[in-house]
Parts: structure tokens; sequence; C-alpha cells
């Protein structure tokens, strides 16, 4: 047999978002600049032709925390049960939260806090013309250009990897030269939302080609940054803190940011690190591109765009005719993998629900949030083939071990950990006290999936033993001590919440606060559970760690009860038929079996996943009201996960007329009032959403379980051709797809990275003719890869039939 390779998807103005105006937003400016961020600093630029903004943010520079000792109230847990298991939910809700407030604790969650406003003032004697602003994904470029009179201005910027340093060129081609003012200060407070406290003592000096600039935090610390300024010709001379360069051909500034250190001393570091610096653009560039790109382009894809040269605006106008295009389709897929490659990396901070580029000084929900958002974040890590990513986050939870730990001891008196829903890299401790947060116990559990996907992902048994089964093993030590048996021997999981709804029957009416937040056996509880504890047994019997929990983990799923199917035929979200299902929401909680879960396919239990199915679908046509931007995203991913395509991507569509804006950052609402989605005067920045987008495409091309690999399991019909890859399944195979639905086409080629094994391909339509495998029914099975060596097979499907 002699097929051909897959030809790999070239980079090019694909990779490129266009925006025809600047930051425009009142009041808050920062929210449509353009991003650009190495996983621990980040710049955003506003695109102003006069004046000039670039927000910059540092991960570790945090202000606001309060963290008091933790009281112990677990002895109010007998109370909530009995109450609870009595049928009086709402005397049961906020019992454990009134008992944190009676005992004095009164915490506070840190939130981000910007560094500075570096800011450029050029003249524009003539008038601006022809206004652009980019960015370039490959390489995390962001340019601002413009004509004014003759000659062509172009600002560009972009945070190295490799450096740390922010670097920025102005560049003009034509008669006049370069005129500019240049200056750091603290971040605009005309350019926020909510008004705050400033930080103090802020500070800006200038001195031959530095700029230096500090301010205080509330922990008495200082943050700043040092910038060089290197003029190509003209002259340039300090002004009262700023620099003014006049006569030049162009300009390079290097930035360096510090956080957490004191100013005289951080300014002399960063003098003489920046004079030691390349004064080349292109030099800097380099590296960064390379170590950037590595990562961005880990992945391509192709569905078939007509072109790539329309405005971000342009597409967006089109979107709102009722569907995004290709080319919006893919380049929203490309810009959630930007966002995160550009906002996490490895020994640093996860991505939050602001990435790195928060121009709040008290952001709106600004944290890590555990109930459903930092795993959308993360969710297209794995299949995506940047699995580095997520070391950031397993850093961050093992980082606050002790802390999870405190919260199950002083709140249930349990072994183990408990996380809290929110959270922020200065404490685990449970610092928000609403019921629906104190009483969700699922966080830890859902977390675990990710560490042991990793594992399934990348083969690496060093991390199986020593971080993925030991954070899992923490997670069981709570459910054993946590959950009550039943008079039929079935476990109880009480106090409970399924994120973050409540029982239609506990509702007074449409938009009123619900009677309880509080319920028993909410249906994500166990299915949680018994991911954790069949992964714990799965995994300490691969790694032979373990051996005498195993049998008592085994026991524990025996009592994990079954779970229910309502009068309507769909998946209770509470397994109690007291507790009525809500279908006017935003969570999809009890859908984890399916998604983001594995526990239950239409293979292995066709009725249960059908009742699934209905669950779903309910949200979608029902519930539709009260969705969000990252719950379409989700409801495309579960939708994907079922075969659903089609569904699929309109749950994509539905978002990208509404809760997408020029600069395609994703929000958590429509604030417009155009009927989809929940209602609200304003709209939280957070891209948890974008990173749901990218997740959704992924699974809509690509599902696997050990040893099953689905190829396009849920195509939708409008991509008609197209390629990917290459995508990572589990069991560590890299996977690389072109399809031609019109021919029923599909070429694959796999190559299994570090061993030999067997995988079965899976394919969503019967085979008419397999090259390069035997065909049975939808699969080929027993397809034999070596480690290292590629193998291809070209497939055709049969024809697909109409209802």
């Amino acid at each position: 047999m002699n097929m051909r390779p897959l030809d790999k998807v070239t980079f090019g103005h694909k990779h490129k978002l266009s925006l025809k105006y600047p930051s425009s937003w009142w009041g808050a400016k920062w929210r449509e600049a353009l991003p650009s961020g190495n996983g621990k600093i980040g710049a955003a630029v506003y695109g102003g032709v006069y004046e000039e903004t670039i927000l910059l943010t540092h991960e570790e520079l945090w202000r606001g925390s309060q963290t008091p000792e933790l009281p112990d109230v677990s002895d109010k847990l007998p109370e909530v049960r009995a109450l609870l298991l009595a049928g009086d939910a709402p005397k049961a809700n906020r019992i454990m939260a009134d008992a944190l407030e009676e005992r004095g604790y009164k915490p506070k969650m840190a939130w981000p806090l910007p560094l500075a406003d570096f800011k450029v003032i050029m003249p524009s004697p003539h008038g601006f013309k022809a206004y652009g602003r980019e960015l370039n994904m490959e390489t995390g470029e962001v340019t601002v250009s413009w004509r004014d009179g003759a000659t062509r201005y172009e600002r560009a910027l972009f945070v190295s990897r490799p450096d740390d340093w922010i670097v920025y060129e102005i560049r003009a081609d034509g008669p006049d030269p370069i005129h500019a003012q240049l200056y750091m200060e603290l971040h605009d407070p005309k350019d926020i939302r909510r008004a705050a406290t400033l930080p103090e003592k802020a500070e800006l000096r200038s001195e031959g080609e530095y700029l230096f600039y500090a301010a205080e935090n509330d922990d008495r610390s200082d943050f700043g940054a040092v910038a060089r300024v290197i003029p190509q010709g003209g002259t340039i001379e300090s002004d009262n803190g700023k620099l003014k360069v006049d006569g030049a051909r162009s300009v390079l500034v290097i930035v360096q940011p510090f956080v957490r250190d004191e100013r005289a001393a951080a300014w002399e570091r960063g003098r003489r690190a920046l004079a030691q610096a390349t004064p080349s653009y292109a030099e800097l560039l380099g590296p960064h591109a390379r170590e950037h790109g590595r990562l961005f382009g880990a992945v391509t894809m192709e569905l078939g765009a007509e072109s790539y040269e329309r405005s971000n605006e342009e597409l967006l106008l089109d979107a709102y005719q009722g569907e995004a295009s290709l080319e919006m389709t893919e380049k929203m897929w490309a810009y959630g993998r930007y966002l995160l490659v550009s906002s996490s990396r490895d020994g640093g901070q996860p991505c939050h629900l602001y990435g790195l580029w928060c121009g709040e000084y008290e952001g709106m929900w600004a944290f890590n949030m555990s109930n459903e958002n930092i795993q959308m974040i993360y969710w297209q890590a794995l299949s995506g083939n940047m699995p580095e990513l997520l070391l950031a986050m397993f850093d961050y939870f093992d980082r606050l071990i002790g802390d999870f730990r405190t919260n199950a001891k002083r709140l249930y008196g349990c072994r183990g950990i408990y996380i809290p829903a929110p959270t922020s890299p200065d404490s685990g401790l449970l610092k928000h006290k609403a019921p629906h947060i104190i009483h969700w116990t699922g966080a830890a559990g859902w977390i675990a999936q990710h560490y042991y996907d990793y594992y399934l992902y990348t083969g690496d048994m060093q991390f199986l033993r020593e971080r993925a089964l030991p954070f899992l093993r923490e997670t069981a030590l709570f459910y054993e001590d946590f959950f009550i048996l039943d008079d039929n021997g079935y476990y109880v999981s009480c106090p409970s919440n399924s994120p973050e709804n409540a029982p239609a029957n506990y509702i007074p009416g449409p938009g009123q606060k619900p009677l309880t937040e509080t319920a028993v056996n909410s249906t994500m509880d166990f299915a949680i559970a018994k991911e954790v504890l069949t992964h714990l047994v799965e995994g300490a019997e691969l790694a032979d760690v373990y051996s005498d929990e195993i049998g008592k983990w085994k026991e524990m799923l025996k009592r994990i009860p079954p779970y229910r199917i309502n009068e309507d035929g769909a998946v209770s979200e509470w397994m109690r038929p007291d507790y009525k299902d809500n279908y006017h929401h935003r969570h999809q909680s009890h859908i984890y079996p399916v998604f983001p879960g594995t526990e239950v396919t239409r293979e292995n239990d066709p009725e249960l996943f059908e009742a699934f199915v209905t669950a779903a679908k309910k949200r979608l046509v029902i519930g539709l009201k009260e969705q969000t931007g990252w719950s379409l995203a989700h409801m495309s991913n579960h939708y994907a996960r079922m075969g659903e395509g089609d569904l699929a991507l309109e749950c994509l569509d539905l978002l990208s007329r509404t809760c997408v804006i020029n600069n395609f950052y994703t929000f958590h609402n429509d604030w417009r009032s155009m009927g989809i989605g929940v209602d609200a005067h304003w709209a939280p920045f957070q891209i948890d959403a974008n990173m749901g987008w990218s997740a959704a495409v992924q699974e809509m091309l690509l599902f696997s379980l050990n040893g099953t690999i689905r190829i396009l399991p849920a195509l939708p019909s409008k991509w008609r051709k197209g390629k990917v890859g290459p995508l990572l399944a589990r069991g560590a195979v890299e996977v690389r797809i072109e399809w031609d639905q019109d021919a029923g086409t599909v070429l694959a080629e796999l190559l299994s990275l570090h061993r030999s094994q067997s995988v079965s391909l899976q394919f969503a339509r019967p085979i008419e003719a397999a090259e390069g495998g035997t065909a049975e029914g939808n699969y080929i099975r027993s397809v034999q890869l070596e480690a290292g060596v590629p193998v291809r097979l070209k497939v055709t499907l049969a024809h697909q039939t109409t209802a």
C-alpha cells in the first residue's frame, strides 16, 4: 500500500484576528483590547492613535485577601442532616453559613490587580486613515497601524516567553518621523466598572533611556516595571517622569515588570538586565515565536472557509444573521488555543476567568471557579495536544492541599480534601459563605478527573503514581467519611447541591430566589464519586499501589445509588423524587456521566444514554432563556459527546451572536436584551466560553477511550470538507484526520507516541471500504500501532440516509 501522508495544515492569515476600530467600550476599554501574554505576564493593546494604552498585568499580582482562621462548624452537620432527611430543606439551608457568621468568620477573596498602564502619546497632524488592529496568533504579536498624511505608522508588541519581557516597537514609513511621549502610570480608574480603592505610593521616574514605575500593594510590597526606550535616530530626553522621543525612524521599548519586591532594588536589577538586552525587535521575537508557536501550532485545523480576509466586525455581523461562518468558527477555535497558551504555563498560576487581562480593580468573579469554569478552561488542553499547560493547574491545587484538608475537617469533620468552588492563589480555605458553595462537595472529584486524564492521554506512569493517585485518594477519603447509608445500604450525600441550581418545587416563581440551595443526593455528587473510585481502582492496580485499599473502594462503588429517570424520560438532577427538576438553569451538572465524564455511552447503556440526551435537550429548549456564554459552550460539548454535531454547532452559533464581542472575547451573558440567555444590565467578562468553544470543536472531531478512538463522532453537516491534527487521544496516540462528506471518505493517520498497542477505530456510520484495515460495521478493530510509526487508513463510509 502506498498511501500518501496527510497534509499538514498551513499557517497564514487564517490565524490572524483583524479589527477596523480601536477599543471603544466607554468606561471599560480594556475589555476590547487585543491580548498578548507569555503565561505569566500579560499586555492588552487598546489601539488608540493619539493616546495609546497598553494594560500590563502579572499572574502573581493579587490584592484584597482577608484570610482569618476558619472556624470549626462541623458540630452543625448532624442538625443539618436531620432537617434535610426530615424534609425541611429551607430550615437546613443556612445553618452552616449562619454558624460561620456567628463565629466571626469574615474572609475576603483576593482579586487580580492591574500592574500598570503603559502610555504612548503621538500627534496626528493630518488625521488618521487606513486604521487597523491585528493579532497574529501564531506569534502572539499585536499590531496597530494607520496612515497620517504620507507616512505609514505601525506599533507592534509581544510578550516574550523565554525572556519575561514585554517588547514593543513603533515604526514609521514615510517622510514624517516619530514624535512620541512615553510613560507608565496606575491603571486608569476611569477605565473600570466598579469603584475601588487604588494602590498607594505610585511613583514614576525617568533617567536617560529608562522609565521606572512602582506602586505599593496592600501587603506593603511593591510592584512595578522598568522600561528601556531605544530610538533609532532622533533624540530622547527625560521630562518629569516621562520620556520624549523626537525625530526617530523607529522606537524599541522593552519592559520588565516585577511584583512582591522593593522598588529601588527591583529598578536596579531591571536596569541591569535591560542594559544587556539585544536592541532588536526581530532578534527578540525569534526565540519567543518558536516557543509560542510550538504550543499554538501543536494542532491545526481547516474547515474549508472560502477566505480568511474578513475583519472580526464583519464576521460578527455575519453571525448575527443566524450562523457563524466557517471562517469565524475556525478563528474562534484558534483563539481559544491562543488564549490558553498565552495565559498558562508550567510553573505558574492556572488560567482564571479573566485569563491574564483583568482591567478591573475588583474584577467580578475574577478567580479560579471549580464548579465548572476552570475545568472548561482546560478541557481543550489534552485533546488539543497541549498537556503541559495543565501542569500549572495541578501545581495550584497541590500547593493548596493543606487548606483543602482544613476545609474538610472544620466544615464536615472529614478526612481528605474539600475544595471550595471559588479560590484564589493566596488561600484554598472556604471564603464564600453562600449555602450553594458550602454544600457542594464535588470540586475535588471533578478536578481529579483532569489529573487522571492527564495520565490517560500522556501515559506518564510517574505522574499517575506520584500525583494523580494521591490526589484521588485524598478525594476518596472525604467521601468515605462524608457519605452516610440509607436503609437499603446505599450512600446518601447530605447536604448536597447541584451547582448552582435549586429544585423546581423550592422556587416560588420566575426570577424569585429559591427557598433552599441545599438538597440531598444530587446526581452530580454520585457521578463524580463513582468516577473517582473507578479511577482509583483502575489506577492503583496499574501502578501496583494502595493494594490494601482497593477492596474498600470496590465496596464503596457498590453503595452508590442508581441514577433516577423522571416522568419526562430524563435523568433527574436529584436522585430523590421529592426534588423536582428545574430545567430553567444554566448549569448542566447531571449530564456529567456522559460529559465531561465517560461513564455512560450509547454503546454500554443505550437506554440510560438516551435519558441523558433527553435531559440535555430540556436545557436547550425549555431553558434557553436561562443560558450564558459558558453554558452554551458546555452544551455544545455535551451534544458533541452525544454525537449530535448539528446541535453542538447550533450552540456555538447561539454563542457567536450573543456573548462574543469584537475582539472575540466571550462574556457571561448578552447585555443587549436580545432574548437568548439570562438578562442582566452588565456582562461580566470571562473567557471560559472561549476555551469551551475550542474544546467543543475538538470534541466533534475526535473522542477516545482507552483502546477505542472515535473518528469524527459528531461532524456537523455544514463542515463538508476539512482536516485537523494531530489531535491527542487517550493512550498517547496522535491522530490526523482529513474528510470529504460529499465523497464519503475519511483519511486518518495514527501515531502511538510511546508504546506499541492495538486500538479500534469507530466511525459515525457503517464502513463500505477500508484501505489499511478490515471493516466491521462502523468499526475497524485491532489496528496495530508500533511506537513512533505512523499508520494510515482510508475509509469510505456508507451513504448517510435521511429520516
